[in-house]
């Protein structure tokens, strides 16, 4: 591909995902993560610049903090003579309207460090933005009064009660910078742009930083502990995602025909997102039926207990796609001591950004 080409392919998915993500962050405003609100085109001029702003609000700094976190990894691949691409962004007509950027390494990288710098720089970088911007978020939040009941019943919609699941760290900047009497109903964060920008910024950090595989944590992990314990590691926190991600879909307790049109299904997929664990097919079966076996278990002791059937999709990319091991290099020589350090600080960064879900409910009111 002409580099000119190559560049207005850049440029052009960024601009698609930036007009993406403004409409879905009027609609996250509005009543929470559905199909993008392009009707607000059609809308009076105050009612749509109020709109738009909701979701420049949103779009602008998520969008900025994944950029930040795509050129951490680019220039510091560059810095190692890696060749790479500028990144891809990757818009979607519903939901946040992003799948977030993906940068394409060009060449064999030939030493752990090096896996290990590209990998912890993305990450990095993107909290050094995304923890400001909560900041800035949290010491200027409106009067919730005021905003919650004053400036949405103006654009006459409803208000979601959906209850965004708050990491560790988003908790503490909370308590530390926002004023109490200023906190958001946990129920309405969504009328709240920025904060959501910060929150949704913050689980992808840890979506990345995931220790699995080629994931960003996957590159860190193999970089502190080398191929053979991080390649163990890696493939029992897989198999424990895909628990979670499958656990109370099925249980003793389900109709015939959740198991009549949802078993055959389920069985293939585990085959499918778990061929690559072991190298014998019987041996990937038996991984298969535990799986189930202990699924089936916890949901029939525990009725009501539910995982988080939107990972299924994103074991099956991990399991197919990006890959559970991560790949040896020629230079397997130990990290420094710092770069030890500063590896064990992100995973501890990793557990206090995670949740295993970033939406927990979903009601209707109207407001």
């Amino acid at each position: 591909m002409r580099p000119g080409v190559r560049y207005a392919l850049h440029l052009g998915l960024f601009l698609l995902t930036l007009l993406t993500t403004v409409l879905a962050g009027v609609q996250l405003v509005r009543q929470g993560p559905e199909w993008l609100a392009f009707d607000v085109l059609g809308h009076p001029a105050a009612q749509r610049w109020t709109e738009l702003g909701w979701g420049l609000a949103y779009a602008v700094p998520f969008l900025g903090v994944l950029a930040v976190h795509e050129f951490g990894h680019y220039f510091v691949a560059r810095y190692n003579q890696v060749r790479t691409s500028l990144p891809y962004f990757l818009p979607v007509p519903f939901g946040l309207g992003t799948f977030g950027a993906v940068i394409q390494i060009k060449e064999r990288i030939f030493s752990r460090r090096e896996f290990f710098d590209i990998g912890l720089a993305g990450p990095l970088a993107g909290l050094l933005v995304a923890v400001p911007l909560l900041i800035y978020a949290f010491t200027h939040l409106p009067d919730p009064v005021e905003y919650l009941l004053v400036t949405n019943p103006q654009l006459g919609h409803s208000a979601p009660e959906l209850t965004l699941a708050r990491p560790l760290l988003y908790q503490l900047l909370e308590k530390v910078f926002a004023a109490p009497g200023r906190i958001p109903p946990t129920n309405q964060l969504l009328h709240y742009p920025l904060l959501l920008a910060g929150e949704l910024s913050l689980f992808f950090t840890a979506l990345n930083l995931l220790p699995i595989g080629q994931l960003d944590g996957g590159h860190i992990l193999y970089g502190l502990l080398g191929p053979r314990r991080a390649g163990r590691l890696s493939a029992g926190l897989f198999v424990v995602f895909i628990f979670y991600a499958g656990l109370g879909i099925f249980s003793l307790r389900s109709g015939w025909q959740t198991w009549l049109y949802g078993g055959a299904p389920y069985a293939w997929y585990l085959w499918l997102t778990l061929r690559k664990l072991l190298p014998q097919a019987r041996q990937v079966l038996a991984v298969a039926a535990l799986v189930w076996v202990a699924q089936l278990t916890v949901a029939t002791l525990w009725p009501g207990t539910l995982g988080q059937p939107g990972w299924l999709i994103f074991g099956l990319l991990l399991g197919r796609v990006s890959g559970i091991y991560h790949p040896s290099a020629p230079d397997e020589r130990p990290l420094s001591r710092g770069r030890q350090v500063l590896g064990w600080v992100m995973v501890i960064l990793f557990i206090l950004c995670f949740s295993s879900s970033p939406l927990v409910e979903v009601r209707w009111t109207a407001i």
